[in-house]
């Protein structure tokens, strides 16, 4: 059996593991880094019910049309601060979701190594690859805000 594509990428951020949990947790955070420097997520469009089964989404807004992408998912695992695993799309009526899993370990020192996974959602190996390179400029983000 194949195993299905998808990426994994793993960061080392000068933080604590529970501040780095707060990072995908926490609406005001998360809307500062996720879209990167170029995409903008106004904090009234982000909704985080932190719990199994709880849901969450959030709108970017980005480009000189002003372009909206709507992101909704579900959260399958929640082990705090060391655990998320959630379901994540950008197409409304679709039911095909990919699954994020995202593991914090302290490494001591205050520093945080994040191993990040996403899965399934109907993407090919090479849509993967341009998600990686998004999710890279996101994790910057992360990485300037804990500096």
């Amino acid at each position: 059996m194949t195993e299905q594509p998808g990426i994994t990428m793993t960061r080392i951020f000068d933080a604590s593991r529970e501040r780095v949990w707060r990072e995908w947790t926490e609406p005001e955070p998360f809307a500062d880094w996720f879209g990167g420097p170029d995409w903008e997520i106004p904090l009234s469009t982000v909704s985080m019910d932190v719990r199994p089964g709880g849901s969450w989404h959030a709108t970017m807004v980005g480009g000189p049309e002003r372009r909206e992408i709507n992101w909704k998912g579900e959260y399958r695992e929640v082990s705090a601060p060391e655990r998320l695993v959630f379901t994540i799309t950008d197409q409304p009526a679709d039911e095909a979701y990919a699954v994020v899993t995202v593991v914090l370990t302290d490494l001591g020192d205050g520093r945080t190594e994040m191993v990040f996974e996403q899965r399934g959602g109907d993407l090919s190996q090479e849509e993967y690859e341009g998600a990686a390179q998004g999710w890279s400029i996101f994790f910057d983000r992360i990485a300037e805000r804990l500096g």
